[in-house]
Protein backbone atom coordinates (compact mmCIF):
# COMPACT_ATOMS: atom_id res chain seq x y z
CA UNK A 1 0.00 0.00 0.00
CA UNK A 2 1.28 3.48 -0.87
CA UNK A 3 -0.81 6.67 0.41
CA UNK A 4 -0.10 9.95 1.81
CA UNK A 5 -2.23 10.56 5.05
CA UNK A 6 -2.86 14.73 5.39
CA UNK A 7 -4.01 15.30 9.32
CA UNK A 8 -5.62 17.58 10.91
CA UNK A 9 -6.44 16.86 14.64
CA UNK A 10 -8.92 19.32 16.72
CA UNK A 11 -5.83 22.19 17.49
CA UNK A 12 -7.48 25.51 16.46
CA UNK A 13 -4.82 27.57 17.88
CA UNK A 14 -2.00 30.07 16.90
CA UNK A 15 0.59 31.71 18.25
CA UNK A 16 0.65 34.37 15.27
CA UNK A 17 -2.13 36.68 14.25
CA UNK A 18 -2.55 37.14 10.71
CA UNK A 19 -5.52 39.41 10.02
CA UNK A 20 -7.14 36.77 6.68
CA UNK A 21 -6.66 33.98 9.12
CA UNK A 22 -9.90 32.30 11.31
CA UNK A 23 -7.50 31.22 14.25
CA UNK A 24 -5.18 33.74 13.99
CA UNK A 25 -4.32 34.78 17.88
CA UNK A 26 -6.60 31.86 19.09
CA UNK A 27 -5.86 29.94 22.46
CA UNK A 28 -7.07 26.72 23.02
CA UNK A 29 -7.80 25.81 26.64
CA UNK A 30 -6.25 22.96 28.86
CA UNK A 31 -9.15 20.84 27.97
CA UNK A 32 -9.12 21.30 24.14
CA UNK A 33 -5.25 20.91 23.98
CA UNK A 34 -5.32 17.36 26.04
CA UNK A 35 -7.91 16.27 23.27
CA UNK A 36 -5.23 17.15 20.54
CA UNK A 37 -2.85 15.52 22.34
CA UNK A 38 -4.74 12.21 23.05
CA UNK A 39 -6.23 12.40 19.41
CA UNK A 40 -2.38 12.50 17.80
CA UNK A 41 -0.91 9.83 19.74
CA UNK A 42 -3.90 7.42 18.47
CA UNK A 43 -3.03 8.42 15.02
CA UNK A 44 0.51 8.28 15.61
CA UNK A 45 0.29 4.58 17.22
CA UNK A 46 -2.10 3.83 14.39
CA UNK A 47 0.55 4.59 11.87
CA UNK A 48 3.13 2.44 13.68
CA UNK A 49 1.07 -0.57 13.35
CA UNK A 50 0.91 -0.26 9.77
CA UNK A 51 4.21 -2.04 9.27
CA UNK A 52 4.54 -5.00 7.31
CA UNK A 53 4.48 -8.23 8.36
CA UNK A 54 7.02 -9.99 10.64
CA UNK A 55 10.13 -12.24 8.39
CA UNK A 56 13.13 -13.71 8.75
CA UNK A 57 16.38 -12.59 7.97
CA UNK A 58 19.62 -13.71 8.63
CA UNK A 59 18.29 -15.78 11.84
CA UNK A 60 16.13 -12.55 13.15
CA UNK A 61 12.94 -11.78 12.61
CA UNK A 62 12.17 -8.22 11.35
CA UNK A 63 9.39 -6.21 9.80
CA UNK A 64 9.53 -5.93 6.05
CA UNK A 65 8.25 -2.66 5.10
CA UNK A 66 5.86 -3.40 2.47
CA UNK A 67 3.33 -0.19 3.52
CA UNK A 68 4.58 3.49 2.03
CA UNK A 69 3.26 5.68 3.88
CA UNK A 70 3.65 9.29 3.69
CA UNK A 71 2.31 11.83 6.51
CA UNK A 72 1.43 15.37 6.49
CA UNK A 73 0.14 17.67 9.20
CA UNK A 74 -2.00 20.56 8.41
CA UNK A 75 -3.46 21.93 11.38
CA UNK A 76 -5.71 24.42 12.13
CA UNK A 77 -3.24 26.89 13.82
CA UNK A 78 0.78 26.13 15.23
CA UNK A 79 1.39 22.82 15.47
CA UNK A 80 5.13 22.98 16.57
CA UNK A 81 4.89 24.74 19.61
CA UNK A 82 3.41 21.96 20.86
CA UNK A 83 5.37 19.22 22.66
CA UNK A 84 3.71 16.32 21.01
CA UNK A 85 3.46 17.16 17.53
CA UNK A 86 7.12 17.64 17.75
CA UNK A 87 7.57 13.90 19.70
CA UNK A 88 5.34 12.19 17.48
CA UNK A 89 6.86 14.00 13.99
CA UNK A 90 10.52 12.41 14.94
CA UNK A 91 8.69 8.92 16.40
CA UNK A 92 6.83 8.45 12.76
CA UNK A 93 10.31 9.69 11.21
CA UNK A 94 11.91 6.39 11.92
CA UNK A 95 9.27 3.93 11.21
CA UNK A 96 10.06 1.62 8.02
CA UNK A 97 6.82 2.28 6.73
CA UNK A 98 7.18 6.16 6.45
CA UNK A 99 8.16 7.64 3.48
CA UNK A 100 7.96 11.53 4.57
CA UNK A 101 6.85 12.52 8.15
CA UNK A 102 6.20 16.34 7.22
CA UNK A 103 4.53 19.21 8.60
CA UNK A 104 3.02 22.65 7.97
CA UNK A 105 4.18 25.10 10.26
CA UNK A 106 5.35 28.65 10.45
CA UNK A 107 8.82 27.87 11.90
CA UNK A 108 8.65 29.70 14.85
CA UNK A 109 8.73 26.89 17.59
CA UNK A 110 12.15 24.95 18.82
CA UNK A 111 14.01 22.82 16.38
CA UNK A 112 15.89 21.05 18.80
CA UNK A 113 13.84 17.83 18.46
CA UNK A 114 14.90 18.08 14.99
CA UNK A 115 18.30 15.95 16.21
CA UNK A 116 15.58 13.10 17.38
CA UNK A 117 14.25 12.87 13.99
CA UNK A 118 15.03 10.56 10.89
CA UNK A 119 16.52 13.72 8.32
CA UNK A 120 15.77 11.32 5.75
CA UNK A 121 12.67 10.90 6.08
CA UNK A 122 11.50 14.47 8.20
CA UNK A 123 10.12 17.68 6.13
CA UNK A 124 8.90 21.10 6.80
CA UNK A 125 6.22 22.93 4.85
CA UNK A 126 7.00 26.55 5.96
CA UNK A 127 5.40 29.97 5.68
CA UNK A 128 6.99 33.25 6.07
CA UNK A 129 4.96 35.87 7.89
CA UNK A 130 6.98 38.77 7.53
CA UNK A 131 4.60 40.73 9.79
CA UNK A 132 5.06 38.52 12.73
CA UNK A 133 8.75 37.49 12.80
CA UNK A 134 11.84 39.29 11.52
CA UNK A 135 13.90 37.86 8.36
CA UNK A 136 17.11 37.56 10.57
CA UNK A 137 15.20 35.11 12.68
CA UNK A 138 13.52 33.15 10.51
CA UNK A 139 16.45 32.53 8.56
CA UNK A 140 18.24 31.42 11.56
CA UNK A 141 16.19 29.00 11.71
CA UNK A 142 16.34 27.71 8.15
CA UNK A 143 19.82 27.49 8.99
CA UNK A 144 19.30 24.89 11.48
CA UNK A 145 17.20 22.99 9.15
CA UNK A 146 20.53 22.62 6.29
CA UNK A 147 22.48 21.85 8.86
CA UNK A 148 20.34 19.51 9.81
CA UNK A 149 20.08 17.71 6.72
CA UNK A 150 16.17 18.69 6.48
CA UNK A 151 14.31 18.76 3.74
CA UNK A 152 11.94 22.09 3.52
CA UNK A 153 10.22 24.86 1.54
CA UNK A 154 9.54 28.39 2.39
CA UNK A 155 6.28 30.15 1.05
CA UNK A 156 4.68 33.36 1.51
CA UNK A 157 1.39 34.50 0.91
CA UNK A 158 0.85 36.26 -2.34
CA UNK A 159 -0.84 39.68 -0.61
CA UNK A 160 0.45 42.25 -2.82
CA UNK A 161 1.90 44.19 0.29
CA UNK A 162 4.45 41.25 1.02
CA UNK A 163 6.27 40.63 -2.40
CA UNK A 164 9.27 43.23 -0.92
CA UNK A 165 9.15 40.72 2.04
CA UNK A 166 9.05 37.57 -0.45
CA UNK A 167 12.27 38.90 -2.35
CA UNK A 168 14.01 39.34 0.90
CA UNK A 169 13.80 35.67 1.52
CA UNK A 170 14.45 34.62 -1.49
CA UNK A 171 17.65 36.25 -1.87
CA UNK A 172 18.41 35.16 1.52
CA UNK A 173 17.99 31.67 1.07
CA UNK A 174 20.22 29.08 -0.65
CA UNK A 175 19.28 29.10 -4.59
CA UNK A 176 18.35 25.46 -4.15
CA UNK A 177 15.84 25.91 -1.89
CA UNK A 178 12.13 26.29 -2.96
CA UNK A 179 10.22 29.25 -2.83
CA UNK A 180 6.30 29.37 -3.28
CA UNK A 181 3.94 31.57 -3.31
CA UNK A 182 0.44 30.96 -2.18
CA UNK A 183 -1.50 32.92 -4.77
CA UNK A 184 -4.80 34.83 -2.92
CA UNK A 185 -7.38 33.55 -4.97
CA UNK A 186 -9.77 37.04 -4.00
CA UNK A 187 -7.36 38.93 -5.60
CA UNK A 188 -7.52 39.95 -9.62
CA UNK A 189 -3.23 39.96 -10.32
CA UNK A 190 -2.72 41.87 -12.84
CA UNK A 191 0.03 40.61 -15.92
CA UNK A 192 2.50 42.67 -14.23
CA UNK A 193 1.45 40.89 -10.40
CA UNK A 194 1.44 37.64 -12.00
CA UNK A 195 5.40 38.72 -13.61
CA UNK A 196 6.45 39.71 -10.65
CA UNK A 197 5.49 36.90 -8.54
CA UNK A 198 6.98 34.52 -11.30
CA UNK A 199 10.33 35.75 -10.46
CA UNK A 200 10.44 34.33 -6.81
CA UNK A 201 8.36 30.95 -7.73
CA UNK A 202 8.58 29.91 -11.73
CA UNK A 203 5.65 27.53 -10.54
CA UNK A 204 3.12 30.95 -9.27
CA UNK A 205 0.75 29.86 -12.48
CA UNK A 206 -0.09 26.36 -11.07
CA UNK A 207 -1.51 27.76 -7.59
CA UNK A 208 -2.82 30.95 -9.34
CA UNK A 209 -5.79 28.87 -10.94
CA UNK A 210 -8.91 27.51 -10.52
CA UNK A 211 -8.47 23.84 -11.48
CA UNK A 212 -11.47 22.35 -13.20
CA UNK A 213 -11.86 19.11 -10.94
CA UNK A 214 -15.77 17.90 -11.31
CA UNK A 215 -16.30 14.64 -12.63
CA UNK A 216 -12.01 14.49 -13.20
CA UNK A 217 -10.45 11.31 -12.16
CA UNK A 218 -8.60 12.02 -8.22
CA UNK A 219 -5.91 10.30 -6.47
CA UNK A 220 -7.89 12.12 -3.13
CA UNK A 221 -9.75 8.93 -1.68
CA UNK A 222 -7.37 6.10 -3.09
CA UNK A 223 -3.68 7.58 -3.17
CA UNK A 224 -4.41 10.05 -0.71
CA UNK A 225 -6.88 10.85 2.34
CA UNK A 226 -7.92 13.22 5.05
CA UNK A 227 -7.70 12.08 8.57
CA UNK A 228 -9.27 13.69 11.46
CA UNK A 229 -8.86 13.71 15.53
CA UNK A 230 -11.68 10.93 15.41
CA UNK A 231 -10.37 9.45 12.90
CA UNK A 232 -12.88 10.54 10.08
CA UNK A 233 -11.47 9.72 6.87
CA UNK A 234 -12.35 12.17 4.20
CA UNK A 235 -11.08 12.07 0.43
CA UNK A 236 -9.25 15.13 0.92
CA UNK A 237 -10.28 18.34 2.97
CA UNK A 238 -11.96 19.95 0.49
CA UNK A 239 -15.26 17.47 0.18
CA UNK A 240 -17.14 16.63 3.97
CA UNK A 241 -18.58 13.55 2.96
CA UNK A 242 -16.91 10.88 5.17
CA UNK A 243 -15.28 7.62 2.91
CA UNK A 244 -14.52 5.56 6.32
CA UNK A 245 -12.41 5.74 9.67
CA UNK A 246 -9.36 5.27 9.88
CA UNK A 247 -9.24 2.97 13.51
CA UNK A 248 -12.00 0.86 11.49
CA UNK A 249 -10.33 -3.07 10.76
CA UNK A 250 -11.32 -2.82 7.38
CA UNK A 251 -10.63 1.10 6.94
CA UNK A 252 -8.36 0.00 3.16
CA UNK A 253 -11.48 -1.04 2.32
CA UNK A 254 -12.14 3.11 1.45
CA UNK A 255 -9.35 3.33 -0.71
CA UNK A 256 -10.64 2.94 -3.95
CA UNK A 257 -11.21 5.45 -7.15
CA UNK A 258 -13.77 8.42 -7.13
CA UNK A 259 -13.77 10.97 -9.23
CA UNK A 260 -14.20 14.93 -7.99
CA UNK A 261 -17.58 16.09 -7.17
CA UNK A 262 -16.31 19.74 -6.61
CA UNK A 263 -16.26 22.52 -9.04
CA UNK A 264 -13.06 23.31 -8.96
CA UNK A 265 -9.99 23.03 -7.10
CA UNK A 266 -7.38 25.67 -5.61
CA UNK A 267 -5.18 24.38 -2.98
CA UNK A 268 -1.76 22.85 -3.58
CA UNK A 269 -2.96 20.11 -1.01
CA UNK A 270 -5.87 19.39 -2.93
CA UNK A 271 -4.79 19.89 -6.74
CA UNK A 272 -1.75 17.87 -6.73
CA UNK A 273 -3.89 14.96 -7.00
CA UNK A 274 -5.72 15.57 -9.95
CA UNK A 275 -4.58 12.92 -12.38
CA UNK A 276 -5.16 15.73 -15.67
CA UNK A 277 -2.59 17.52 -13.94
CA UNK A 278 0.28 14.77 -13.81
CA UNK A 279 1.84 16.94 -10.76
CA UNK A 280 3.48 13.48 -9.72
CA UNK A 281 6.22 14.68 -12.45
CA UNK A 282 6.56 18.22 -10.64
CA UNK A 283 7.17 17.25 -6.93
CA UNK A 284 7.75 13.44 -7.13
CA UNK A 285 8.93 12.47 -3.83
CA UNK A 286 8.83 16.26 -2.52
CA UNK A 287 4.93 16.41 -3.01
CA UNK A 288 4.15 16.53 0.57
CA UNK A 289 6.36 19.43 1.67
CA UNK A 290 5.99 21.20 -1.26
CA UNK A 291 9.12 20.86 -2.90
CA UNK A 292 9.40 20.44 -7.24
CA UNK A 293 12.07 18.45 -8.51
CA UNK A 294 14.88 20.83 -10.07
CA UNK A 295 14.09 20.67 -13.53
CA UNK A 296 10.29 21.41 -12.82
CA UNK A 297 11.80 24.61 -11.33
CA UNK A 298 14.37 25.35 -14.23
CA UNK A 299 11.75 25.43 -16.70
CA UNK A 300 9.10 27.34 -14.83
CA UNK A 301 5.40 26.91 -14.95
CA UNK A 302 3.71 25.20 -17.74
CA UNK A 303 -0.18 25.12 -17.34
CA UNK A 304 -1.71 21.80 -18.00
CA UNK A 305 -4.26 21.40 -20.80
CA UNK A 306 -7.97 20.96 -18.89
CA UNK A 307 -9.30 17.65 -20.73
Amino acid sequence: MKLSILYRGPLASCNYGCEYCPFAKRKDDREALDRDRHAWRRFVDRVASLAGPEVERAGERRRAATNEIGVLVTPWGEALIRRWYREGLAELSHLPQITRAAVQTNLSGSLDWIARANPERIALWCTYHPEWTSLEEFVAQTRTLDNAGVRYSVGVVGQREYIDAARAIRAALPAETYVWINAVKALAYSAEDVAGWQTIDPLFGLNNQRWPSLGKACGAGERAIAVDGDGTMRRCHFIAEPIGNFYDADWERALVPRACTQIDCHCHIGYVHLDYLELDKVFATGLLERIPVPEARAAGVRLPVVP
